[in-house]
């Protein structure tokens, strides 16, 4: 399996064999399980406090009243507390910091994920289902001379050169407000995911993408499940730097 390498004006420069990870089988299962591993380790404990519903003076009455045996509080009323049938009373089985979140799974499964995810980048079609836009050919692998790039409008131009700044636009037209308490806690909007950038060595270019709507760059070294299928969705746009494709075949 072939692959064209593109020079930063957009055109053919060479062919190169394209590693054999490239052809490693679809696996959407085994990428959403490990797309939701990485996202379990982020989970944050959290839990009520252990005195809370039960912090109380309450003791209860006693047989020869005529009411219900539980303990009710000592402030002249006859409500009761401490208990979960209570009105106003304690949880259950409330949440507890002792919850483990981590899901776990095994390295070949992780490995197998990662070559799926990468492979799927591949395939117009699966890529396709994800609405990205694209002109040409995939995978996208560009010369390394594009990990020099230091400004953002150098970029810009080379995305329209390559054919994917379109998807990049259509992330930053499809930005929306989120729906719920997230807008209160620093994450008031949504955007789509757009392209990522794969690269070899970082001359410049990691910073030069920050700004991009929807862009994630990253060294091939970091790349993960969930950056190559967010949301558990494989197929990303994505564009890769020669020495990144090179690094591939060791790698995995």
């Amino acid at each position: 399996m072939k692959a064209k390498v593109l020079s930063v004006d957009g055109k053919k420069k060479k062919e190169i064999k394209l590693p054999s990870v490239f052809e490693e089988e679809f696996r959407p299962d085994i990428i959403r399980k490990a797309v939701h591993s990485i996202q379990s380790h982020r989970r944050q404990p959290y839990g009520v406090n252990p005195l809370s519903g039960i912090n109380y003076s309450a003791e209860n009455w006693g047989p020869g009243r005529g009411v219900a045996r539980l303990p009710r509080l000592k402030s002249g009323g006859r409500r009761a507390a401490k208990v979960p049938q209570a009105v106003k009373g304690r949880q259950a089985h409330p949440p507890k910091v002792q919850k483990k979140w981590d899901e776990k799974i095994n390295r070949k499964e992780m490995k197998k994920a990662l070559r799926s995810a990468i492979a799927a980048t591949s395939s117009a079609e699966i890529v396709a289902s994800r609405n990205h836009i694209f002109e040409g050919d995939l995978p996208k692998i560009i010369v390394d001379d594009a990990q020099s790039i230091s400004k953002t409008r150098e970029l810009i131009d080379l995305m329209k050169s390559i054919g994917v700044y379109s998807d990049i636009e259509r992330a930053k037209e499809r930005k929306r407000k989120r729906a719920g308490k997230g807008k209160m806690r620093g994450r008031r909007y949504k955007r789509k995911k757009s392209v990522l950038l794969v690269v070899g060595d970082d001359n410049g270019i990691l910073k030069a993408a920050n700004n991009l709507p929807g862009v994630d760059a990253v060294n091939v070294k970091d790349l993960n499940v969930e950056l190559l299928a967010p949301g558990t969705h494989p197929g990303r746009l994505t564009v890769w730097t020669k020495s990144a494709i090179e690094y591939l075949e060791g790698w995995l």
